[in-house]
């Protein structure tokens, strides 16, 4: 290497390292402060969205139909009272004296014809828990409360007075007699809220009038059609069951055990599943 290079190099070296860099712009990878800012604040506008907005409402699956207390009372009373005077129709003609214008069906009947009875609608509420089961509507079914139970035993016998004890045609035939059976059946399935519910206005002060200002609702899913026909199988069962030959008076007492039967084991399965809930 002579003089020249050595010089040179030394210039190049010199210049090199004097040069100085081009300025980089502060903060050049760190996003700008009014950006910082905008995102912090649309976190913080989110969070307090986030905080501001309320949990959402437990569903009410209970029936307003089955869980109003004044329905419920007003129910269980009026058929205590008329228990009451069908009982007395029932001594009476256990003492051979008979009142002319007794309540239908108000005679004693065999024990062989309530076991029977009673053991036919154990039979049709197995079935009917296990067909839930089997079309997977198990879950849809509607809760009850325990207030509700009163309902389920009234109803074991002031619906059984009424259809089991007036709305049949006997003494006109077989064919009438079958005919009417089939017919009131069905009018008894249709009457049991499982395709139709009266969701009642949720204030309390509204008394009787809540009923009138109620909305009426629909449901024609698998859950409420095969509810709707297990009610009407049951109907077809409470009717046999009173003209059947194991209760040659015709007596109600069988129609009413199996009702009972079928409500209690309906209401026991449902607290097994949790769909017993609260009081009223």
């Amino acid at each position: 290497m002579n003089e020249y290079d050595d010089a040179n190099g030394g210039n190049i070296a010199t210049s090199s390292s004097s040069s100085p860099l081009p300025a980089q712009p502060e903060n050049a990878n760190q996003p700008a402060a009014d950006e910082v800012m905008t995102e912090e604040s649309a976190t913080e506008a989110t969070a307090t969205t986030t905080e501001a907005e309320p949990l959402p409402e437990e569903e009410d699956n209970k029936s307003d139909m089955q869980s109003d207390p004044l329905m419920i009372f007003v129910m269980f009373g009026a058929s205590l009272f008329i228990f009451k005077m069908w009982l007395e129709d029932f001594f009476n003609a256990r003492k051979g004296n008979p009142h002319p214008k007794a309540f239908p069906g108000a005679v004693a009947c065999p024990p062989m014809g309530v076991i029977i009875a009673v053991v036919g609608t154990l039979i049709l509420v197995l079935v009917e828990t296990g067909g839930e089961y089997a079309l997977g509507v198990s879950a849809e079914q509607s809760d009850i409360t325990w207030l509700f139970l009163l309902s389920m035993i009234a109803a074991a016998f002031i619906e059984e007075l009424i259809f089991r004890g007036y709305l049949v045609v006997q003494n006109k035939g077989k064919k009438m007699l079958i005919g009417s059976i089939v017919l009131f059946s069905f009018l008894f399935a249709i009457l049991h809220p499982f395709m139709w519910d009266l969701e009642l206005p949720s204030d309390a002060s509204g008394g009787a009038g809540r009923f009138w200002r109620g909305e009426w609702t629909f449901d024609f899913g698998v859950k409420a059609w095969f509810s709707t026909i297990l009610v009407f199988a049951n109907s077809l069962w409470f009717y046999a069951v009173r003209f059947y030959s194991y209760n040659p008076q015709r007596s109600l007492i069988p129609c009413m055990a199996a009702h009972f039967a079928s409500n209690i084991g309906v209401f026991v399965i449902k607290l097994m599943q949790g769909h017993v809930v609260g009081v009223w």
